[in-house]
């Protein structure tokens, strides 16, 4: 694969070219107040200083590109060190937990073409291996749907450094059997009561989706969400038992990434083809579970607003995001290395609150 290295001449180039997104049509008088009023709002945000280690930020309206910035800066590919990027459009990018939604985006293709069990399904019954763990009524009682929200109610915690096999999915992959580590851990709760981030509950969908297709994870997001979007260049980086990462292995390049949420934003359509049916993607972005006192969870997805915005997102360590504002057909993508920082979800906020929410409100 391209070194992420290359493309380089391209930073802080402005790129305007529609039908990199979806084939929209040419900027329009609109187009270009909204492109004007969101460099002065980033540019201003930038100054007062927070965008620290942001590398890049792609704001895409309707299909047409209205804000693009890339920002040199050190970086890295899942804790391993790749010194100083020059980040370009093209340039791979560790998404840590934006991996996540695109894995609920890739099981609902899977649970359209019928090679997985449905969300009502019993969890246990796709990992035979560990059958034993259904003499506990509470994992009997498990159902796919329970993973797709996180309400598994298992101890699982993610606060700890990810260098550090005190955090759950640090010790998930150093484990013999990651479905069993998984699997196996203390019930805090009954299933589908209580909301707690586990990154081994998306492992789990990444591996019924591998079991139910036969192929690898991304073997088939390759096949039937990449390429249909145009998407031809990606890493996923794999565990120790050589499984791709389903939690957080995903590098794609912002553009690519602003495709997948534009796909999100267009229920699912891409030039007239249906990539992920519109059902799915309306469950999945229905409010499941609580998050917090601001925040709800669909099926992989992270729901909010502000003020009259209702917006969709995923969110990843080091302040990736992918942020979908479905009733203005607003997309953005912002990458960042404040990896473990407890800074890193500072410049999304900032952005949304004082660039996106008044450029939309005009």
């Amino acid at each position: 694969m391209p070194s992420v290295q290359e493309h380089a001449a391209n930073l802080r180039a402005p790129h305007h070219a529609a039908d990199r997104m979806t084939g929209g049509t040419a900027m329009t008088a609109s187009d270009a107040r909204l492109t004007a009023d969101l460099d002065a709002a980033f540019d201003s945000i930038e100054a007062r200083g927070l965008l620290k280690d942001v590398h890049a930020c792609l704001i895409v309206k309707d299909g047409q590109i209205v804000l693009e910035r890339y920002v040199d800066g050190e970086d890295f590919a899942w804790g391993r060190p790749l010194g100083r990027v020059a980040f370009g459009p093209d340039t791979l990018h560790d998404l840590r937990s934006v991996t996540k939604s695109i894995v609920g985006l890739l099981y609902g293709i899977a649970l359209d073409r019928g090679e997985v069990p449905g969300p009502d399904a019993p969890l246990l019954d796709a990992f035979p291996d560990c059958a034993d763990l259904a003499h506990d009524p509470a994992r009997a009682r498990w159902r796919v749907g329970h993973a797709l929200t996180m309400t598994l109610g298992t101890a699982w915690s993610e606060d700890a450094p990810y260098t550090s096999s005190a955090n759950s999915e640090i010790a998930m992959e150093m484990a013999d059997d990651r479905f069993r580590y998984i699997l196996d851990r203390p019930i805090l709760s009954a299933p589908g009561e209580r909301w707690i981030y586990n990154g081994g509950a998306t492992a789990l969908l990444g591996h019924v989706i591998a079991q139910g297709s036969g192929r690898p994870l991304d073997v088939f997001a390759r096949d039937h969400l990449f390429a249909p979007l145009g998407i031809d260049r990606f890493e996923w980086t794999r565990g120790r038992d050589g499984a791709p990462s389903a939690a957080s292995g995903l590098r794609l390049a912002a553009r690519d990434l602003v495709r997948i949420g534009s796909l999100v934003a267009q229920d699912g359509l891409w030039q007239g083809r249906t990539i992920v049916g519109r059902a799915w993607l309306e469950q999945s972005l229905k409010p499941a579970v609580p998050v917090d006192a601001e925040l709800r969870y669909g099926r992989h997805w992270y729901l909010g607003a502000q003020g009259p915005i209702a917006w969709v997102a995923a969110m990843g360590n080091g302040g990736q995001r992918l942020v979908i504002v479905p009733r203005h057909g607003l997309v953005m993508a912002l990458f960042a290395g404040a990896y473990d920082r407890p800074d890193q979800v500072r410049p999304a906020a900032a952005l949304m609150r004082d660039a996106i929410l008044p450029a939309l409100a005009r």
